[in-house]
């Protein structure tokens, strides 16, 4: 086995790449292997290979059929890291496909796009999470989602909430974990995101311009409480490679 752990972190777009939260994790110890799905890459069937997954986000609707989405791989891996507990870290799109391989559901937001610098709010529950424990109790994320988790898979804890939509974090077993937020971003892929996603920005009182800036000027509190949460991600990585070996 390579002396760094390995991590599958599996790209449904281009758009939303792993960015500072991959930065954050290479620097934790870990080996990232990306599967990008806009070239084409396989996604393999388990995590034979590897010690730990990550998915990250990207425009499609986890409510497209596998046909149209190409996301019924992912979708069927992310179910396999369920049945398995290993380490997962799934990012907005990753989080609702997340919920739908848990048997959770996935619906149109009833509140209309979450858009922008956000507060989440730590629900009780994280107190006792190793993950969350040490997470503030309402941190900066940023939002970018049109859909809503509407139920959580049986058996998950909600980890955080948001006044607009509750389903924000949740960890399904010992090591699967949900963020419907993101903590990746960098200002450039939020300002694209802006000018890219003319119905989420008017869900917001912003121009697209002003989204942008208000999501940079989150971004240092945003790496501060969630570049250690990638470290004890890492952590956990890195114990079940000590299991594994």
């Amino acid at each position: 086995m390579p002396d760094r752990p390995r991590l599958l972190v599996v790209v449904p777009s281009d758009t939303a790449p792993p960015a500072r939260l991959g930065e954050w994790l290479t620097a934790a110890g870990l080996e990232l292997d990306e599967r990008h799905l806009d070239a084409g890459d396989a996604v393999p069937a388990d995590l034979a290979d590897h010690d730990g997954l990550l998915v990250t986000g990207g425009p499609q609707s986890s409510l497209d059929d596998n046909a149209t989405s190409g996301l019924g791989p992912v979708r069927a891996l992310l179910a396999r890291a369920l049945a398995d507990d290993a380490p997962t870290l799934a990012v907005c799109l990753g989080a609702q496909l997340m919920a739908q391989a848990g048997g959770g559901r996935v619906r149109v937001g009833s509140e209309g796009p979450e858009v922008g610098a956000a507060l989440v709010a730590r629900r009780d529950a994280a107190e006792r999470d190793p993950l969350f424990a040490p997470v503030p109790l309402s941190p900066d994320v940023v939002q970018w989602h049109h859909d809503e988790i509407s139920q959580l898979p049986p058996g998950a804890t909600l980890l955080a909430s948001s006044p607009l939509y509750v389903h924000q974090a949740f960890r399904v077993g010992r090591a699967c974990y949900a963020l419907q937020f993101h903590v990746e971003t960098s200002p450039d892929v939020v300002r694209r995101w802006a000018q890219d996603d003319p119905v989420g920005v008017a869900a917001t009182p912003f121009d697209a311009a002003t989204v942008a800036e208000r999501a940079a000027a989150v971004h240092p509190d945003v790496e501060e409480v969630w570049a250690p949460f990638a470290g004890r991600f890492a952590d956990l990585v890195r114990a079940a490679r000590t299991t594994r070996v």
